[in-house]
């Protein structure tokens, strides 16, 4: 890939601010004076950063630390978790702009390119609460971005730096080994292989590996407990769906007019000369698409970061198709993604009362994708997942009471989920419930912790399996609370007495990695 780079545009910097105003607003109300509740992942995050370390069995470290830094400045109110999530859309949002600028476009093409990338509803939805998804996008496109410049004839620095943000991305998130794949198949199926044959390439996965090698330490020290979680995760939890069901779901992803922007980017990359200059960029997103697809069972919204590179260089083939005529056209584009992006936002953020969520959804159209076995509920399962908590919380106290002193100084509270797990220990304190104790992913590393665990307040679906640990198994209430997902709402709550079998048996049958 030779020859002399795009010219650089000027950056289109009244679009990035009207932007990223929208998206902090949208944090503001969002996280403010609409906000639904934590939502489960939040509390699970909140118990990791409290043990910090360099991985967790569902996810490695890097988003962990910094919300330990960001509740230790700021708190842990809903607020003080956004703010994070709403800074790195817009830095996303930033990338997408410089990414087009470099890839040739002018200003309309990166207004294009962000508006693209603000209005998509999968991008709203991850920047609207804190999880590792929310980072995610902009580690994709900041590694796309120094992709091209190296493209344009950036040295060995360029390199460099993209090994740095590739292994930070991959201590965010594993994901960004399906960036690995996309950029390794990039570089053999095009020019671009000549940089094979020096030490740029090989630069850049040395200082990736470094980085990422107290997780992959971890992995080993812990038995590779990520690989389990996936495997089950993949066996048990995730539906299976036919490639042309899951190419379907990608237009909801993005939403349907976006796909008028990024097949233009396709078809850029592969139909014009200056495209080709840059196809290695395309193979991000074929290789991202092609591992999905044949999993069989990934979700729909697993594809959103790969497309960023055909974003950005969909702006620049409606740039460049509408150069001598039609100059108006990518401005009304824009403007019709903005509508699309302020039709589909009630579905990704809590910007609409619960209940007239379903009723927005079925009066537009939408239905959102349904990735897992479990019945999602009335709600987009992001949404959904907000609601609930401190009614289980309520419910596990009632429970709490019913014990005797003596008890209560011995007992635990074993909860299902990651979810109930973290919940429980974040509403518990103001409640004086007992200590919190899981099987399910990380909570099962943590251990049983200290007390016997001959008294237990269990949260089940019945009682059949609490018979077997257990000679004494009351049930004492159960979990009611409107707009939670139904694994939650009608939740039983049993105290159980008297352990049947040592209580190492036992929790080595609760380890549930998925």
């Amino acid at each position: 890939m030779t020859g002399s780079a795009p010219p650089a545009a000027p950056v289109a910097v009244g679009t990035l601010a009207a932007l990223c105003t929208a998206q902090l607003a949208l944090y503001v109300v969002t996280s403010g004076p609409l906000a639904y509740g934590y939502m489960s992942d939040e509390f699970y995050y909140l118990d990791c950063a409290s043990r910090l370390a360099f991985g967790y069995v569902d996810h490695p470290p890097l988003s962990i630390a910094a919300l330990a830094v960001l509740r230790g400045t700021l708190g842990d109110s809903l607020f003080a978790l956004h703010l994070l999530p709403a800074l790195a859309a817009c830095a996303n949002l930033v990338l997408l702009v410089l990414l087009a600028r470099e890839l040739g476009g002018g200003r309309r093409a990166q207004m294009l390119a962000a508006v693209a990338g603000f209005s998509a509803p999968v991008y709203q939805a991850v920047a609207g609460f804190y999880s590792m998804n929310a980072f995610e996008p902009a580690f994709w496109t900041g590694a796309a971005w120094l992709l091209a410049r190296i493209g344009n004839g950036a040295g060995l620095a360029g390199w460099a730096l993209l090994g740095v943000v590739l292994g930070l991305g991959l201590l965010n998130k594993l994901s960004v080994l399906w960036l690995g794949f996309g950029l390794l198949l990039g570089l053999l199926c095009t020019p671009m292989r000549r940089h094979l044959a020096g030490p740029g390439p090989w630069l850049t996965g040395a200082i990736a590996l470094m980085i990422f090698a107290p997780h992959l330490v971890w992995q080993v020290e812990h038995g590779w407990p990520t690989l389990e979680f996936m495997r089950n995760a993949t066996q048990q939890k995730m539906l299976r769906k036919s490639p042309l069901a899951f190419a379907g779901e990608q237009l909801l992803v993005l939403g349907p007019l976006c796909a008028v922007v990024w097949l233009a980017g396709l078809a850029w990359y592969f139909g014009s000369v200056r495209g080709r200059r840059q196809r290695v960029l395309a193979f991000i997103w074929i290789g991202t698409l092609g591992i999905l697809v044949a999993s069989g069972s990934a979700r729909s919204s697993y594809s959103a970061p790969a497309y960023c590179v055909l974003l950005a260089a969909g702006g620049v083939a409606w740039e460049a198709l509408t150069h001598t005529r039609l100059r108006a056209l990518p401005t009304v584009l824009a403007l019709l993604l903005l509508l699309e992006g302020a039709a589909s936002v009630p579905l990704a953020v809590p910007l609409l009362p619960p209940e007239r969520v379903a009723t927005y959804a079925a009066r537009i159209g939408v239905d959102a994708p349904r990735d897992q076995v479990d019945d999602p509920g009335a709600l987009p399962l992001h949404l959904g997942l907000r609601f609930g908590w401190p009614e289980l919380a309520q419910a596990v106290a009632r429970a709490s009471e019913t014990l005797t002193p003596a008890e209560r100084t011995d007992s635990v509270v074993l909860a299902r989920s990651f979810g109930e797990a973290g919940a429980l220990n974040h509403f518990g304190r103001a409640l004086g419930l007992p200590p919190v104790v899981s099987g399910h992913n990380n909570y099962w590393l943590w251990g049983p912790g200290e007390h016997s665990g001959d008294v237990a307040i269990v949260l089940a679906d019945s009682d059949a399996e609490l018979s077997r640990w257990y000679r004494s198994v009351e049930r004492v209430g159960s979990v009611e609370c409107r707009w939670c997902i139904p694994a939650l709402d009608g939740t039983s709550i049993f105290v159980c007495r008297g352990l049947r079998a040592p209580r190492e048996e036992l929790w080595a049958s609760l380890r549930h990695y998925q």
